[in-house]
């Protein structure tokens, strides 16, 4: 299996609020982007969102150590995932996100860390500042609508 690094971040102006996501996946000296943004989200559904674009760019099954900086989405996959899916995500936040999560991720074998944001991560601070410049563009392209 490649051994792939996906990079994910998620950003929303408000909080619910104009929102955008971004995902580095590399692999070895190979990396690809997705980013992009939505009105009327959470910093959550944004984090999220990011790790599902990036698995999507996966074309074949590997090893994926996913890094972020969002407890909930770090926790979500490595500890909280199973009872959810037992309890069949009852008053759990954003199933249809996770849902969508677990499809892309099925092929994969995951494990994801956490580290601090704004901590001079230059992967993270990359994801950062794209996914907030994806969310500023689309409240700006609002605006001017």
């Amino acid at each position: 299996m490649k051994q792939i690094h996906l990079f994910s971040d998620g950003s929303s102006l408000g909080n619910p609020g104009y929102g955008g996501y971004c995902a580095i996946v590399r692999y070895k000296d190979h990396e690809k982007i997705a980013s992009g943004a939505l009105p009327n989200v959470t910093n959550n559904q944004m984090e999220l969102l990011a790790v599902i674009e990036g698995l999507k760019l996966l074309k074949e099954p590997c090893d994926v150590t996913i890094t972020s900086d969002s407890s909930y989405v770090v926790k979500g996959i490595n500890e909280w995932l199973v009872n959810w899916i037992k309890k069949d995500f009852k008053k759990v936040k954003n199933p249809d996100l996770w849902q969508k999560y677990i499809e892309v991720a099925k092929p994969h074998k995951i494990k994801a860390i956490w580290v601090r944001g704004h901590n001079g991560h230059e992967e993270n601070e990359k994801c950062d500042k794209i996914a907030r410049d994806e969310a500023q563009t689309l409240k700006q392209s609002d605006k001017e609508r």
